[in-house]
């Protein structure tokens, strides 16, 4: 994993307190709906908070590119590489 994805993964575990998920068991390919991270609406919400937050830009619920934008952590840290500004 890149050192984004990795920080990404560590946020996404910590913030949403997932002790079913091991940073040893997910890669760039680990999605986060479902199996992989388990995350639901209600966790991508939070984590879209979060990013903004941290890298200084809005993941927006209108943006029509989120299903792709939030299919896999590598899929998330690529547009966050790409948007970020902090």
């Amino acid at each position: 994993m890149t050192e984004l994805e990795t920080e990404l993964a560590t946020l996404i575990i910590g913030e949403l307190n997932l002790q079913d998920v091991a940073l040893a068991d997910v890669n760039a390919d680990t999605p986060l709906y479902g199996d992989g991270f388990g995350l639901d609406s209600i966790d991508i919400l939070e984590i879209a908070l979060i990013i903004s937050k941290r890298y200084g830009f809005e993941l927006r619920s209108d943006n029509p590119d989120n299903k792709v934008i939030f299919s896999s952590l590598g899929k998330l840290a690529a547009y966050v590489e790409k948007h970020r500004t902090k």
